[in-house]
């Protein structure tokens, strides 16, 4: 059986109008195109590990809904195990409401609903089931903090790999990041984390280092067209980013470490599991939309 990786964090439905413009409070305009595209960012990074070849199952929870029901089966068709997705009664699903004009800006309200009332209880219900069968634990922070706590101490506990990507940007107590093997801020999120604002690759040194000093064996911090400053065992490598012309960097960041988690499970070494999350990431950033964005395996190797 290939190596398992568990992503625990959160799914939405992103439900997208096109308009002329943001509209000012208590005016209404009419809009252009609607659509929906499934989001949220646990949901983004398990589907990317899936189609880059990982042996996925998915942690999150989902309303008794409409975009419950949607989910599970557009997670189910990406060949992703969906055992441990808990349906609640008492709250819907995730949505995120997005009004993006015609100069490319956006407002976006989220609605966490059910993502907000996932419990560490729950994770203890699947630890001798799926937790502590895991290769690869896999976290971001759209779900509560309680919940990435408790499921890194229990992973750590056990020898298990977790890899924290630390969006959206908060801050971090010691515990955590002591049970943290790889963490994958981007220039903002190790900005907040550390204090050293990141504007180049001396300052990413800087904050990486500080990071590494809290405990993080591997911290990995993405710096868009530059690539990604690697540093673990005292020495730092810049992996390059692949040149591409970009239409959309939604989810750039979730198909980076969707596609680390598989390589990892690969057996490929830290700098080539990053330079492999670098090109399904490249890629990602030619196309429109999140989970829409993802490569397959067979596109990275070409």
């Amino acid at each position: 059986m290939d190596k398992l990786i568990v992503v625990v964090g959160s799914t939405n439905t992103d439900m997208v109008v096109r308009a002329d413009h943001i509209p000012a409070p208590g005016e209404t305009i009419l809009g252009g195109t609607f659509f929906m595209n499934p989001g949220g960012k646990g949901a983004n990074q398990a589907v990317a590990a899936a189609r880059l070849g990982g042996n996925v199952t998915f942690i999150c929870k989902t309303g008794q809904d409409i975009f419950g029901k949607d989910t599970l089966q557009l997670f189910q068709k990406e060949g992703i195990n969906t055992e441990s997705i808990i349906s609640d009664s008492q709250y819907p699903s995730g949505v995120a409401l997005i009004t993006v004009s015609k100069d490319a800006e956006n407002s976006i309200v989220v609605a966490p609903g059910a993502n907000a009332a996932l419990r560490k209880e729950e994770i203890e219900k699947v630890r001798t089931t799926i937790i502590e069968k895991a290769d690869i634990v896999l976290m971001q922070l759209e779900i509560p903090m309680e919940v990435v706590e408790y499921t890194a101490l229990l992973a750590h506990s056990k020898n298990i790999k977790v890899i924290l990507n630390p969006a959206p940007a908060c801050r971090l107590s010691e515990e955590l990041l002591k049970n943290v093997d790889i963490i994958t801020p981007n220039e903002t999120e190790a900005a907040l984390l550390t204090g050293v604002e990141v504007t180049d690759i001396e300052t990413a040194k800087e904050a990486a280092k500080q990071l590494f000093e809290k405990g993080v064996k591997t911290v990995i911090i993405t710096l868009g067209s530059k690539g990604a400053l690697v540093y673990n065992k005292n020495e730092f490598n810049l992996v390059p980013a692949q040149k591409v012309e970009a239409v959309d960097t939604t989810a750039a960041g979730d198909v980076f470490n969707g596609a680390l988690a598989a390589a990892l499970t690969e057996d490929k070494n830290m700098l080539e599991a990053v330079e492999f999350a670098c090109k399904a990431s490249a890629i990602s950033v030619t196309r429109f939309g999140a989970q829409a964005s993802a490569p397959y395996k067979n596109e990275i190797d070409k």
